[in-house]
């Protein structure tokens, strides 16, 4: 894979799936955004389908309730100093069928 650099596309974040939140990341999400943290576990987590792990809420497209967009319309992730690791991670890490032919970084290769 070439040295991935991010484009900030947002694609990823578009991409339906569980965003699987590890021990302490809720807290410091809710921190982040001022809340408490029971308020953030009730209204911006779920509980993943195999009931092993906790992930945050999507939009009814799948899309992550935290992307948004700077000034010039570039996508931002809303929590970025408290963003989880799997989005940190990604692609390195962690990854999903197809992410190259939707990630922005790779928009010049033929895939």
């Amino acid at each position: 894979m070439k040295s991935f650099v991010c484009r900030r596309c947002g694609n990823c974040c578009r991409w339906p799936g569980a965003v699987k939140l590890k021990t302490g990341e809720p807290e410091a999400i809710a921190a982040l955004l001022g809340i408490p943290a029971e308020e953030f576990y009730e209204h911006h987590t779920r509980i993943t389908p195999d009931r092993m792990h906790l992930s945050l809420v999507e939009t009814p497209e799948g899309v992550c309730e935290f992307l948004g967009a700077d000034d010039s319309g570039k996508a931002c992730c809303v929590i970025e100093r408290a963003k989880p690791a799997q989005c940190r991670e990604f692609p390195e890490r962690w990854n999903f069928p197809g992410w190259r032919k939707s990630c922005g970084a790779f928009a010049d290769e033929d895939l």
